[in-house]
């Protein structure tokens, strides 16, 4: 399904990437592929009917509702949503990182087939940093400081690195700085966080999420708060560090310029729910879901600056108010009352792409068919 003009807006995303600056980090140095060994395209992260409770003054709420995703070395999975859908939510999940009384969480989480729902803080402790990394929107803020990057990014190795040495950890500090393109490694291994622009801060915190060699890295915004320039040169680092290491990337992001960018396949989040996955390019020529189509079309186009820039009518509804039905159905333009807004909705289709309507097999490239 496409509605007018989305492919005239696809067409000038890609020149606007096309343009976007490239930056060589290792000068005539290519990063080769140190990951003979790994076999490429397996399963590393693989996430099943994950739900996510928290407890409210309206009762329990649900705000992630059975998310099933898979990541798989070496390819980089885009889960896009506006702000409210759930995206940092579900990675913070992924991560053991939500605790306490009033949440609750169920489904399944497996890292390299290890089940993480109900382990100790303890024990994801000693797999964060080691087999799953994680970076965020705001890398100063994830930086202690009062320590230099050169301790935090040590300290993560002497953790999970029991029997090295203070120097070999410091060293491999170091490495890292200069691994992720810091100049003078060496020398501003021993500033503070407050001596970095924000994109040095957020390469220093690609250098702690990768420096154990992780095999999945969970990127939740890392480019949102960044400019242009600095917002490319971070995506060409993800995309070398990658390469060279083999991740599994979960990119996290309402940005789908840099979802074309960078993403192999990508999961559209709405509501909790995923509403298509799919292949990164077929999302782009061949949305099936209303909500989808939406998103692209509220893209901005730096090409017609005249025109109004095309919003998706209403907002989320509050994870205690959710509608019957499709959740997306008050806010889409093709709900029919008493299709859409009766029983549960399920994804339907193919592995290969997936749509949560049950109107997707009415939907034609141009739109609905009559």
């Amino acid at each position: 399904m496409r509605s007018k003009g989305v492919e005239q807006m696809v067409e000038n995303m890609t020149d606007e990437v096309s343009r976007m600056p490239q930056l060589d980090l290792y000068g005539d140095e290519k990063m080769t592929a140190a990951v003979d060994q790994v076999e490429l395209g397996t399963t590393v992260l693989e996430v099943s009917n994950l739900c996510v409770d928290f407890k409210t003054e309206h009762g329990w709420s649900r705000v992630v509702d059975n998310v099933s995703l898979l990541v798989r070395r070496g390819e980089t999975l885009g889960l896009v949503g506006e702000s409210g859908s759930g995206k940092t939510v579900t990675s913070l999940a992924i991560m053991g990182l939500l605790t306490g009384p009033r949440v609750r969480i169920t489904g399944s989480v497996l890292l390299e087939g290890r089940e993480l729902i109900g382990l100790s803080n303890r024990e994801m402790n000693a797999l964060r940093g080691k087999t799953v990394g994680m970076i965020f929107q705001e890398p100063r803020r994830s930086l202690n400081p009062a320590f230099t990057v050169g301790d935090q990014i040590a300290e993560i190795v002497r953790r999970h690195k029991e029997d090295i040495s203070r120097k070999d950890a410091w060293d491999r500090a170091v490495e890292m700085l200069e691994l992720v393109g810091i100049p003078d490694p060496a020398k501003r291994a021993f500033e503070y966080p407050h001596q970095f622009s924000g994109g040095m801060c957020q390469r220093v915190m690609l250098a702690m999420a990768v420096a154990c060699e992780p095999v999945v890295l969970i990127a939740d915004e890392p480019t949102t708060a960044l400019d242009v320039t600095v917002q490319a040169q971070v995506l060409e680092l993800l995309s070398e560090l990658q390469e060279r290491m083999g991740l599994g990337v979960l990119f996290i992001t309402h940005d789908l310029g840099v979802v074309a960018q960078t993403c192999d396949r990508v999961a559209v989040l709405y509501g909790g729910q995923v509403m298509e996955t799919t292949d990164g390019e077929e999302l782009f020529y061949n949305p099936e879901h209303p909500y989808t189509e939406g998103l692209l079309a509220s893209t901005p186009d730096a090409q017609a600056r005249a025109e109004r820039l095309y919003a998706i009518p209403g907002t989320v509804p509050p994870a205690w108010d959710w509608p019957e039905g499709c959740r997306f159905h008050p806010r889409c333009k093709y709900s029919l009352e008493g299709q859409c807004d009766a029983g549960a909705v399920s994804l339907t289709g193919p592995t290969s792409h997936q749509v949560r309507c049950v109107r997707s097999s009415e939907f034609s490239l141009e739109g609905i068919k009559e």
